[in-house]
């Protein structure tokens, strides 16, 4: 399904010729309609409570920014975070165990997150809460078990034979009536040379799949037709609608377009897990539950990785395990805790919890964060502070941007106050309210009237529990 024939190669571009088409080139059909690109750029995002974060702040001396990346204050613990950062970056600190301890809207979730974001991609990285582990239908230390396995990645390395170049033109000829299938020509170029390949109906689907357009540096894998689009050509920087957030440009390829490879694939064990242990192989990772794995095909799973790994084929990439209100854990989960960190396969695990003395659940110990003293002496621990009123105020800053908001200055200021008052979460929840109603009124600009207005609609955690308080003998117990 994938015809390629190199029509001009090997000139500089100071000496490129016009491209002319051999006969056995031409149309069967005769002339072929050119369609133009249509260029989509509508963009829908949701936006979620840390979807301002993109790292830690931090400097090349590790030395947390004021303001960065999204990350407001909390500098001791972004410095503590981001030297297990760099201990997980130079593989010392697989199979450790960090606690992220701190009261209610502290940043705990947002650390983890900007550390999520400041591993990349390539690092697995999975986040649960610890009540989840209770709501599957499976048993504990096997939801626990698939958990580790997400965090622990496999980058299996094979050299294959590709395609890379900056697209040039795609031209799609529409079939003439009764004839079947589409066909067209993809003229794809690199610093050096420019070559012009046939296409066949299903290579034409999977360019249209993969949206890629003029401007486009794309990878063909010659094995199998997989097109991959790596981003935009610096020379279209400068497109109006090419400068997206999310936008990655890139130089265009040098050299000849067809090269030998090394392609690196990183998988998860669970991923391998599934694929092995169902019917369906490669499927059963789209039929949502995966159901229990047996301990069998994990350990042959594990013996081939290790073979892998002696041979040169693949490398374990230790990830993160980010467990959210670990003191929901009981006894039994921590006990599996305890061996699995001890285990040569492990990812680093985060915990974070807000709680201070209290129970572990499952026994009547009481202990610090509600986590066995065992373990505890594992952890090394963050503690996250308060956040300060400025803190407050350039946190709703950054908020009011991300969510396109215009907030006058006396608003942030008294938006500040809440946060002092409540919490930092009741503060950032009155922006929108705030602007819903701004915009009835016909406003753009959220003022402080329109956040004493909405203050006054709604009541934080403390008012609510103060009000009931005031008037418990009205309320049913």
């Amino acid at each position: 399904f994938f015809l390629a024939r190199a029509l001009w190669r090997g000139r500089t571009r100071s000496a490129r010729a016009p491209l002319s088409l051999s006969p056995n080139h031409a149309m069967a059909s005769g002339s072929g309609l050119k369609t133009q690109e249509v260029k989509d750029i509508t963009r829908i995002e949701r936006i979620g409570a840390h979807s301002h974060i993109r790292g830690l702040g931090l400097d090349d001396a590790l030395e947390a920014r004021m303001v960065s990346q999204g990350m407001v204050g909390q500098a001791n613990a972004r410095k503590a975070a981001g030297v297990i950062l760099q201990m997980i970056k130079e593989g010392h600190i697989a199979g450790r165990a960090v606690l992220i301890a701190g009261q209610p809207g502290t940043g705990k979730t947002a650390i983890a997150m900007g550390m999520a974001q400041a591993l990349g991609t390539d690092t697995p990285f999975t986040a649960v809460s610890a009540s989840e582990i209770f709501s599957l239908e499976m048993n504990k230390t096997e939801a626990l078990t698939q958990a580790f396995r997400r965090s622990i990645g496999v980058r299996i390395k094979e050299e294959t034979e590709i395609i890379e170049g900056e697209v040039v033109e795609i031209e799609v000829d529409r079939p003439a009536a009764g004839s079947s299938g589409k066909t067209g020509k993809l003229t794809l170029k690199t610093t050096e040379m420019e070559t012009v390949y046939d296409l066949g109906q299903k290579m034409i689907d999977s360019l249209t799949k993969e949206k890629a357009q003029a401007g486009d540096v794309i990878t063909i894998d010659k094995a199998t037709g997989r097109i991959s689009v790596l981003g935009r050509s610096f020379a279209r920087s400068r497109d109006y609608d090419a400068m997206g957030p999310s936008t990655k440009f890139v130089q265009c390829p040098e050299g000849e377009l067809q090269k030998r490879k090394e392609v690196v694939h990183v998988v998860s064990l669970h991923e391998v897990d599934v694929i092995n242990s169902r019917q369906q192989g490669f499927l059963a990772l789209f039929a949502g539950d995966t159901g229990e794995i047996k301990a069998e095909v994990r350990e042959q799973i594990d013996q081939k990785v290790a073979e892998w790994r002696e041979e040169g084929k693949a490398e374990i990439v230790p990830g993160v395990l980010f467990i959210d209100e670990v003191h929901m854990l009981d006894i039994e989960c921590f006990t599996y805790l305890n061996c699995a960190l001890e285990s040569t396969l492990a990812p680093i695990v985060i915990f974070a919890t807000n709680r201070g003395m209290c129970t572990v659940r499952g026994t009547e110990v009481v202990a610090p964060h509600g986590i066995p003293v065992d373990l505890l002496d594992r952890l090394m621990i963050i503690r996250t502070m308060p956040y300060a009123l400025q803190e407050i105020v350039q946190i709703l800053s950054i908020r009011s941007q991300i969510e396109g908001l215009t907030v006058e200055e006396e608003a942030f200021a008294f938006l500040g106050e809440i946060g002092v008052r409540s919490t930092l979460r009741y503060a950032v929840q009155l922006l929108t309210p705030a602007k819903v109603l701004v915009s009835t009124a016909g406003r753009k600009a959220i003022t402080k009237e329109d956040v004493e207005e909405v203050d006054g609609l709604f009541y934080d955690a403390k008012a609510s529990a103060k009000l009931l308080l005031e008037q418990q003998a009205g309320y049913l117990s």
